[in-house]
């Protein structure tokens, strides 16, 4: 008989929920849930599901999951060696789409909710999930809509993001925070012109040229311990048109920074305008920040979750910074002390995404671990 957090985790993987759609994910939770003395509030803005489910009160420490039910689409079906939908097992490993990422981390939660408050009806302080279907998506109306709503009226000491955080074995590698995300797109001005008449216009990609050399070069911050110094990367550099004999008359350059605690949106933004005004560039900047570094220091949380680990799977895990953002930077803010684990990325967002049957029960245990460790005296 297959275990039932592989059970739930088909149930979850066999819905549909190319983001932003939830496609009854958390309507299949919040039943199963309340059915066992979860209490829980759902909340919809614009297309997108979110929902809180607790257990407990406010008389103890409180420890929140966090999740998305929304997956990325499948891509080409035909490269699946099992249709995407379809939960298929094969040779101890759960194939479908979101298995990592990460209806296999909701499922083991759930279960691990669920053996908690069976085993400890009348436990102290608070558990809790928080799930969206917008953090594949453009992440406005998931959990940055929804956890300043949930954050007046629930306290929350610790949160454990279900992201894959798992590099070769399962628990090797928790993520203790993440970089900040930052677009800026640049708009160097020259002035338009035919190429045979150079010295009537001013090409904006000879102007930048130097400029963007020192920009891939520039050192914005060493980092600390635990972020690597932060990166610039341009992602895209576009300037005039079709025809062959105009000089453009401005380049516009898309760029992202990934950046560290020991920088902020301002003091980028100050360094960068230095770098162009020493270049006697004229420009433009338009900023858009995706997501605020956060960095978990708690100690108690740390070792809790490490400990969880080791007496599990028999390992002491990594905590690092590395991979791109997630749902933790909306939470963390509120002074909540977040990090993640979850299962094996090495399959996610592609075809034949898949996980350990073991893994997941593992996965499913340390979490039970880190609520017992955290909660009970």
């Amino acid at each position: 008989m297959e275990p039932e957090v592989i059970i739930l985790a088909k149930q979850l993987i066999q819905k549909p929920s190319y983001t932003p759609d939830d496609a009854g994910c958390q309507p299949l939770l919040m039943n199963r849930m309340g059915g066992q003395g979860f209490q829980g509030e759902h909340h919809r803005f614009g297309e997108v599901d979110n929902v809180l489910m607790w257990h407990g009160d406010e008389q103890g420490p409180a420890l929140m999951f966090l999740g998305h039910t929304d997956v990325v689409p499948p891509g080409n079906e035909a490269a699946w060696k099992h249709h995407p939908l379809s939960a298929h097992v094969e040779s101890g490993v759960l194939y479908g789409r979101g298995v990592a990422d990460m209806k296999g981390s909701i499922a083991a939660m759930v279960l691990a909710m669920e053996k908690f408050v069976g085993e400890h009806p009348n436990h102290p302080g608070k558990i809790a999930l928080m799930l969206t279907s917008d953090e594949e998506g453009v992440a406005v109306d998931g959990v940055k809509k929804f956890m300043p709503l949930m954050a007046d009226k629930h306290h929350f000491d610790y949160c454990l993001v279900g992201e894959p955080s798992s590099a070769e074995t399962l628990g090797d590698t928790v993520r203790v925070g993440r970089r900040g995300s930052l677009h800026v797109t640049i708009r160097i001005k020259g002035k338009q012109g035919h190429v045979a008449y150079p010295q009537n216009a001013s090409n904006p990609i000879f102007l930048a040229a130097q400029a963007i050399d020192e920009m891939g070069q520039f050192v914005w911050d060493e980092g600390n311990k635990d972020f690597p110094p932060t990166s610039f990367q341009i992602s895209n550099i576009t300037a005039g048109n079709s025809v062959p004999n105009i000089i453009p008359g401005e380049l516009v350059i898309t760029a992202n920074y990934r950046y560290s605690p020991e920088s902020n949106q301002q003091t980028l933004a100050v360094q960068l305008q230095s770098l162009l005004d020493k270049h006697n560039l004229e420009y433009e900047l338009n900023w858009q920040l995706s997501g605020e570094p956060f960095h978990c220091q708690n100690e108690t949380f740390k070792k809790a979750l490490s400990d969880s680990i080791e007496h599990i799977v028999g390992i002491k895990p990594v905590f690092n910074t590395a991979g791109g953002t997630s749902d933790g930077r909306f939470v963390a803010p509120h002074g909540i002390s977040t990090m993640e684990l979850g299962p094996i990325n090495k399959t996610i967002h592609q075809v034949n995404e898949c996980e350990k049957i073991s893994h997941l029960v593992q996965l499913e245990n340390i979490y039970l671990e880190l609520i017992k460790r955290l909660l009970l005296p």
